[in-house]
């Protein structure tokens, strides 16, 4: 598809926009998209070079900011998540910087969720109030203290992810974009757990959505990376000038990994969420076992909101064993398969203890309040043979069962 076929994603399906959409072929007409690994572009002549610089014609100038592999994943991202204009930065935690710097400003206020990633917290609250910025935090799910929390007239963003990490926590999104309105502030959405292969933030009203590509979108555990969707005013230029002058850009390898990624990211998070059901459905039963979070489990707190939000329950499971952290470290230690990292959404299950990875750095009471308790465990299941995941999981409870 030509670049001038853009145009006509409009009417295409998601799985189809995941192959096809935001590709641009050069004069080679290659079948796959291109990787340009080049620092800068040549232009014809002087004063195509001002034109370029100036923004008075588009093109490539320099891959700091405009590069066509990075600009291929961005169309297409944007597309599948049905927005106008899509950011690619070098992190998952660079697009959340990139947002707060380009949107907010000394005297602004931020309403967060309790409990999100570890780092985002740690950035709002050591570096961010460095700048005069200043955050609340709320539980995920209570409307009232999102209510509660904005402050008329400062109050200029509400932070959430849904599901959370690492209780699968699902935030109405509806109602919380409605609050946003109210209040003169911008609803930001991490959509990391679910993709928009399973929810679409844009169209329950959120105005950005933040993405660790790292995770889902490659899908493959290869690289870092970040992205921010919104509409052009907010991410194609107030974002995008952020990017432009401070650099926490995407590189072209990586894009193009990313691009690959999102060909097969329908038919992986299907898959995922397939084996995430059945092993929360099984450690439900299991002895040692005081809990489990899963949206897709219909005693989970928010199931019907998750039905009814997202297409799918997605790959994330975590669950609190009896005994503490001493059993979840030992549990942990147990698997052979499951791969012990703080990364998730790979091919290959993964396994980590959060309250001393993820959400380490936050303090004990940030983390009891926002229900991460010493013996949890989360994990991601993968595309292996769910039978060898149960297997493996049943090597673990073994080790800590008297």
């Amino acid at each position: 598809m030509s670049e001038s076929d853009n145009n006509t994603t409009d009417s295409l399906r998601p799985d189809t926009l995941a192959v096809r959409a935001g590709q641009e072929r050069s004069e080679q007409m290659e079948h796959s998209e291109a990787l340009y690994p080049t620092s800068s572009f040549v232009f014809r002549n002087a004063a195509e070079a001002a034109a370029r610089f100036s923004g008075e014609t588009p093109g490539n100038i320099y891959s700091r900011f405009t590069n066509p592999t990075v600009r291929m994943f961005e169309r297409r991202l944007a597309a599948l998540e049905g927005g106008e204009a899509c950011v690619g930065t070098a992190s998952g935690m660079s697009a959340v910087l990139a947002t707060c710097m380009a949107l907010l400003g000394q005297g602004d206020h931020i309403v967060a969720a309790h409990g999100l990633f570890g780092t985002t917290t740690q950035l709002f609250d050591k570096h961010l109030s460095r700048f005069g910025i200043e955050v609340d935090y709320v539980h995920v799910t209570d409307l009232s203290a999102w209510q509660n929390a904005v402050q008329p007239g400062r109050t200029r963003m509400l932070f959430l992810e849904t599901p959370t990490n690492p209780l699968t926590e699902v935030a109405d999104i509806k109602a919380l974009a409605g609050l946003a309105r109210e209040s003169d502030a911008l609803l930001v959405v991490d959509n990391c757990f679910c993709t928009p292969a399973l929810q679409r933030p844009l169209d329950l009203g959120a105005d950005l959505v933040i993405h660790s590509a790292t995770k889902y979108l490659d899908g493959q555990g290869r690289c870092v990376g970040g992205a921010v969707v919104g509409s052009q005013a907010l991410v194609g230029e107030q974002i995008f000038g952020f990017l432009r002058s401070a650099g926490p850009s995407m590189s072209p390898f990586n894009a193009w990994v990313f691009l690959k990624g999102l060909e097969t990211l329908s038919l992986r998070m299907r898959a995922h969420s397939r084996a995430a059901m059945t092993l929360a459905e099984w450690l439900l039963g299991q002895p040692g076992i005081e809990r489990v979070h899963f949206p897709g489990l219909e005693s989970h707190p928010q199931h019907a909101l998750a039905a009814r939000q997202q297409s799918d329950f997605g790959g994330i499971v975590s669950f609190e064993l009896a005994g503490g952290q001493a059993a979840a470290w030992r549990f942990i230690d147990a698997l052979e398969l499951f791969s012990i990292t703080a990364n998730l959404g790979d091919t290959k299950s993964t396994v980590t203890h959060p309250a001393t990875t993820t959400h380490g750095r936050l303090s004990e009471e940030a983390r009891l309040e926002a229900g991460i308790v010493p013996g949890m465990v989360r994990i991601s299941a993968g595309l292996e043979d769910v039978r060898d995941l149960l297997d493996d999981l049943t090597r673990g409870l073994a080790a800590i069962t008297p």
